[in-house]
């Protein structure tokens, strides 16, 4: 579970704040009740915003965007037609 930090708390101990994001992973920063923001470390952040082209970058790319989202067909038989 992600701690909970006011801002008031976050940006008076704000080196504890830090070290507790490399230490215990993300931390939520809540203002008026609401939570508002999140403190990951580094390296997660970039593993997240790299792992995933954006919705324009997807809409623009070249190649296309069907591919793989059809299942491979099964080496089932299928039945012969029938007349009716």
């Amino acid at each position: 579970m992600m701690a909970i930090w006011r801002v008031q708390d976050a940006k008076a101990r704000f080196s504890e704040f830090v070290r507790a994001s490399l230490t215990q992973g993300p931390q939520v920063v809540t203002l008026r009740g609401v939570e508002t923001a999140v403190l990951v470390p580094i390296a997660e952040w970039r593993r997240l915003t790299a792992s995933r082209p954006s919705l324009k970058e997807l809409l623009l790319a070249e190649e296309g965007r069907a591919e793989g989202l059809t299942p491979p067909r099964g080496k089932l038989r299928r039945r012969a037609a029938t007349a009716l």
